[in-house]
């Protein structure tokens, strides 16, 4: 069986420190729902979080 993953959107956002607490929740609540939630820093500018939703 083949794992496949779609990213739904992208989105930058200024980063702040408790961003992960967000994603970390998502990911709880809506795992069931076939979501995946991704958060990193802009390897361009570390002030800039990348927030990705992803469908599994």
């Amino acid at each position: 069986m083949e794992s496949r993953i779609e990213i739904v959107n992208t989105v930058k956002i200024k980063h702040q420190p408790d961003l992960y607490k967000i994603v970390d929740a998502l990911n709880r609540t809506l795992k069931e729902d076939d979501l995946m939630f991704g958060l990193a820093l802009d390897p361009d500018d570390q002030e800039t979080a990348v927030f990705t939703i992803y469908r599994t």
